[in-house]
């Protein structure tokens, strides 16, 4: 999907996967993940890059079963290109996507409920649970 000077693709040989992991090893819910790990998940996640001209600035990864539900992880747009909609765009490209359609979506935020709840997302923390592995650092 192209828009202007930004474009999003799926295309896994575009990813810029050290760009990926920098990013993520500032944020708030992926900052003690290794390089390989990054790799790893992208190798069995279905993967957005977005992209301005050859510089990667933003991600989002897919997990999901084909079958039954989707989660949404990963999301990010590099803080120089935030607040032009293209965090918008990807989020929508990816609810609309086709091969999702029919799928319940979840997903974990800390701080984008508004953003999430605009493509339909609803908060439930009565629901969900979590388990942390025992050694994450291993």
């Amino acid at each position: 999907m192209k828009n202007g000077e930004y474009f999003i693709s799926k295309d896994k040989a575009l990813l810029q996967t050290e760009t990926i992991h920098q990013f993520l090893s500032r944020s708030y819910w992926a900052n003690r993940r290794t390089l390989a790990q990054v790799q790893a998940s992208i190798e069995n996640s279905i993967c957005y890059g977005v992209y301005h001209g050859t510089r990667q600035i933003g991600f989002a990864r897919i997990i999901t079963d084909w079958a039954t539900m989707y989660y949404l992880c990963d999301v990010f747009i590099d803080e120089e290109y935030r607040g032009q909609g293209i965090g918008r765009r990807l989020v929508d490209l990816i609810v609309q996507s086709e091969e999702l359609d029919g799928l319940t979506g979840v997903l974990g935020t800390k701080d984008a409920h508004g953003l999430y709840e605009s493509f339909g997302f609803v908060r439930d923390p009565d629901r969900f649970m979590k388990r942390r592995p025992t050694n994450p650092w291993a």
